[in-house]
């Protein structure tokens, strides 16, 4: 029993540390430029809430912003259960979610993702460099299955100077 346990860690060790070694873990983020990149605080062009509940929503689940824009985002979880928002396309969010439904204690945090404790708050800036969708869902386990997620539209933007000034939703 112990040696089967210490094996069972060990291959946890080792399929963890090529994971980092990679910069990379299934359904990880490697490639962020396909949803955007991490945004500069003094480039944030509005401020978007996103409350989380327990009920395995957002509100809103909808976003619009245009390519370009850089945006914080201020995740507030009104729950008693933590929740996360994490950024990324469907195919990303799902094989991460599958690696967090076989791994629920991993924590981690990236510059895509948020986990915000019960009736707290955080914030995550993202700049949006591409047009399309962008999802955003909740990996812990059970709460993506029961629908919690969300989608940002990325639209061409018209031109230059075109920005709105920053405000709250």
């Amino acid at each position: 029993m112990k040696l089967k346990n210490i094996t069972a860690a060990l291959a946890l060790v080792f399929v963890y540390s090529i994971a980092g070694a990679s910069g990379n873990h299934p359904g990880g983020h490697a490639d962020a430029n396909a949803i955007g990149q991490p945004g500069k605080p003094e480039n944030v062009n509005r401020t978007i809430t996103i409350t989380m509940f327990d009920s395995m929503r957002y509100s809103p689940a909808t976003i619009s912003v245009k390519q370009g824009e850089t945006i914080r985002f201020v995740v507030k979880n009104s729950g008693k259960i933590n929740h996360e928002m994490v950024l990324g396309t469907e195919k990303e969010l799902q094989e991460h979610y599958e690696v967090m439904k076989k791994n629920p204690e991993m924590e981690h945090e990236d510059d895509n993702m948020i986990t915000v404790q019960p009736g707290k708050s955080g914030e995550l800036i993202w700049r949006f460099t591409k047009t399309g969708k962008v999802g955003f869902a909740c990996l812990m386990p059970g709460h993506y299955d029961a629908g919690m997620k969300g989608v940002v539209t990325v639209k061409t933007t018209a031109g230059k100077g075109t920005e709105h000034p920053t405000r709250a939703h």
